[in-house]
């Protein structure tokens, strides 16, 4: 993965506002990248990341089935590929979580980039390449727009850890489990995601 970081604002002319240098990098860079490759705003920084290996891939998918088939809330739904504005060290950021939890119709729109108003839950698994960003960089975006569960499948640590009560810069509650044991994810979900399946 690659950070490129980027001027926040640059003058177009006096009495003129700024135009963000790193929303237009962001934009060219999101254009030129290969298909399969995600591409983020991240407090400031351009983050480049190839397509996820099988391991990945098999534990978001482990976690989405599972959500999808114990939620109680039968209205929410598991979104994987959905990018987020979060609040950054520019003027927004723009994430795209491994699995998104949010009510159906949440994102019924053709806008690449959503408000995470309607969000219940993000999760990140972890990779080689993204794990400090999961661990420190994007929890912080998520907790400052207010989304009321963070889940964290740290596959290098082998370690789950369940934030809640987002309050500024962090969630005022985090849970930690150790990888292989069950996970109780609050109302609406209200259920034990079982890690052992990972």
């Amino acid at each position: 993965m690659a950070a490129l970081p980027v001027p926040e604002h640059h003058p177009v002319g006096p009495g003129h506002v700024g135009v963000p240098d790193v929303e237009e990098a962001f934009t060219r860079v999101s254009a030129a990248a290969p298909e399969g490759w995600r591409v983020e705003l991240i407090e400031g920084e351009i983050h480049v990341t190839p397509p996820a290996n099988g391991e990945h891939e098999e534990f978001v998918t482990e976690a989405s089935d599972q959500i999808t088939l114990r939620r109680l809330d039968r209205t929410l739904r598991s979104y994987t590929g959905i990018g987020l504005n979060v609040p950054g060290a520019s003027a927004t950021g723009h994430v795209v979580p491994d699995i998104v939890v949010a009510p159906k119709g949440s994102f019924d729109n053709d806008l690449e980039w959503h408000e995470p108003s309607a969000v219940l839950m993000v999760v990140e698994v972890t990779s080689d390449s993204t794990a400090g960003n999961d661990r420190f960089k994007k929890i912080r975006g998520y907790a400052r727009a207010a989304v009321p569960l963070y889940l964290l499948i740290d596959r290098e640590a082998k370690r789950v850890t369940l934030g809640s009560v987002p309050e500024g810069d962090d969630y005022a509650k985090k849970t930690s489990y150790k990888l292989g044991l069950a996970v109780p994810l609050p109302d609406p979900l209200g259920f034990d995601l079982d890690t052992a399946e990972f």
